[in-house]
C-alpha cells in the first residue's frame, strides 16, 4: 500500500477579506506544525490570496485558489489564469468544485482543459466529484462519479495522476444536513480509486481522495475515526492524526479546531474557515474538514 500523507483543505468560499485572511491564519499558523505530518491547505478567494502566500510562506500550510482559468492569458473577463497564481504564491487550486459546476454551468469539458493546464503550471490540481440526490436515489453514484473522472482527466498524462488530489463531495449531502455514511464514503472512495487505477495503478493506489459534505463538529470524530478515513482525530488533543489507512479526509478547519478543542478557535471567532473541498469547514466542501459547505453546516 502507498503511503499518503493525510490532506486537509478548507475552502473558504466567499468568506473572509484580506484583514480577516491575515487575523486568522496569525491564529492557526502557530499552532499548525502540531499536525505534521498531515499537509494543510487554505483556499481563500481571490483578493486575499496574495496575503494568505505571504503569511504561509515557510510554514508548512499551502495556499489554493478556488478556481482558474485553462488559457493562461487571453479575453476572458473575470477569471484567473495560472501564471497569475503562481506569481502571489499559490501552489495548488480547486476544479470543478460541485457549487462551480451547478450555479456557474462549468463543464467537464472545460475542466478536462483546466487540469492539465494546471499540472503544467505546477499547481496541485484537487478535483471535485460527486453525485447529486437524484443520481443517489437512482443508483446512479458509480455512473456519475465515472462519467465525471473519465471526462476531467481525459487530457492529464497517466505519469501525472498521482500528483491530482480528488474530492469526492457527494452533492446530495453539501448544507442539507444529510451525511454519507462510513461505508458509503469508503465505497464511493475505493471505486474512484479503481477508476485511476485503471489508468495507470501506481497512481492508483498513491493519488491522495478527500471526503467532503455535511462533516460538522457534532460528527467529523465519527467520520474521520472510522476504519476507511485516513485521518484520526482524538477530540481532546490538538494535532493528533494517524495516517493508519488507504484514504484521506478532507476537513474543514472550523470543525477540525472545534473537535480538537483547541484554545484559540476563541481568537478566531465562531466561524474561523469554511473547509470545503470537500470538508474543509468540515473536511471539505461540506464540513469540517472536507470541502464543499458554508461556514456553521
Amino acid at each position: 500500500m502507498a503511503e499518503r500523507t493525510p490532506l486537509f483543505a478548507a475552502n473558504w468560499k466567499m468568506h473572509k477579506t484580506v484583514g480577516e485572511t491575515e487575523a486568522f491564519l496569525d491564529a492557526l499558523l502557530p499552532r499548525a506544525e502540531e499536525l505534521r505530518p498531515a499537509e494543510l491547505v487554505v483556499c481563500p478567494p481571490y483578493p486575499s490570496l496574495a496575503a494568505a502566500a505571504a503569511r504561509c510562506a515557510g510554514s508548512g500550510v499551502r495556499v489554493a485558489a478556488q478556481n482558474m482559468h485553462s488559457e493562461p492569458q487571453g479575453p476572458f473577463t473575470g477569471e484567473v489564469a495560472a501564471p497569475m497564481l503562481t506569481e502571489v504564491g499559490v501552489d495548488a487550486v480547486i476544479l470543478g468544485h460541485s457549487e462551480r459546476r451547478l450555479l456557474f454551468s462549468e463543464s467537464d469539458d472545460a475542466l478536462a482543459h483546466k487540469l492539465p493546464a494546471a499540472l503544467e503550471a505546477g499547481l496541485t490540481p484537487i478535483l471535485c466529484v460527486g453525485e447529486t440526490e437524484a443520481e443517489r436515489d437512482a443508483d446512479q453514484t458509480e455512473a456519475a462519479l465515472r462519467r465525471q473522472l473519465e471526462a476531467d482527466l481525459a487530457r492529464a498524462p497517466d505519469s501525472r495522476l498521482a500528483e491530482v488530489v480528488i474530492a469526492y463531495e457527494p452533492v446530495w449531502a453539501i448544507g442539507t444536513g444529510r451525511n454519507a455514511t462510513p461505508d458509503q464514503v469508503a465505497e464511493a472512495i475505493a471505486f474512484i480509486r479503481s477508476l485511476v487505477a485503471r489508468r495507470d495503478e501506481v497512481a492508483g493506489e498513491a493519488v491522495r481522495i478527500l471526503y467532503g459534505g455535511s462533516v460538522k463538529p457534532g460528527n467529523a470524530a465519527e467520520i474521520l475515526g472510522e476504519d476507511g478515513a485516513i485521518a484520526h482525530l482524538a477530540p481532546r488533543h490538538a494535532g493528533h492524526v494517524h495516517a493508519h489507512d488507504p484514504y484521506v479526509a478532507h476537513v474543514y478547519l472550523q470543525t477540525f479546531m472545534r473537535v480538537s478543542a483547541w484554545p484559540m478557535r476563541r481568537e478566531i471567532g465562531p466561524d474561523p474557515a469554511t473547509v470545503d473541498l470537500w470538508g474543509t469547514g468540515g473536511a471539505g466542501g461540506g464540513g469540517g474538514g472536507a470541502w464543499w459547505p458554508r461556514p456553521g453546516d
